[in-house]
């Protein structure tokens, strides 16, 4: 059966895994954290197996390309460097490694809704530079709009809430 919520050690991992040859001491530390978390009762072998099944679901092609670049070459392009732009920008993607968006568009929309979104925020006006691009601007408003509701859901969760769940888990062993 597959959970969810083991989704998450899976993916810590193999990240960690990947980086540096893990030792069985880190997974037991990450299975007993989140099984704290979560309430639920797994085994290290249900993360190695949900870590197979995240690789197999990805067909093992785990190369993935950033939005830095294309963002950087496209602020340049449209004489938006300036650093108050290029840091509203390079923030917006920041934030979008939180969300799947890298996994599903391509690195130059994500940057092309980032700079859109900055634009809005900085009141600088873009449309003639996005109308040269002949780019959907369908796709780019529709990634935009994703980039928004993670925004307005992250946004949900009061600061109270969220001190006091890292305060407890502060105090645990």
């Amino acid at each position: 059966m597959i959970r969810v919520l083991w989704l998450q050690p899976a993916c810590t991992w193999h990240q960690k895994q990947k980086k540096a040859q893990c030792r069985l001491d880190f997974l037991y530390f990450i299975s007993k954290k989140y099984h704290l978390m979560i309430g639920s009762k797994y085994e290290i072998k249900d993360i190695l197996e949900m870590e197979m099944k995240i690789l197999e679901a990805l067909n093992y092609y785990l190369v993935v390309f950033h939005p830095y670049r294309a963002l950087s070459q496209l602020l340049q392009d449209a004489g938006l460097n300036d650093i108050a732009m290029t840091h509203a920008s390079w923030g917006i993607v920041n934030d979008t490694y939180k969300m799947d968006l890298i996994l599903i568009h391509p690195p130059h929309l994500i940057a092309l809704a980032c700079i859109y979104i900055a634009s809005v925020i900085k009141d600088k006006d873009t449309t003639v530079w996005f109308e040269e691009l002949r780019v959907d601007m369908n796709v780019v408003k529709n990634i935009s709009m994703e980039i928004l509701d993670f925004y307005d859901n992250y946004k949900t969760l009061p600061d109270e809430r969220i001190n006091a769940n890292l305060s407890k888990l502060a105090l645990k062993p």
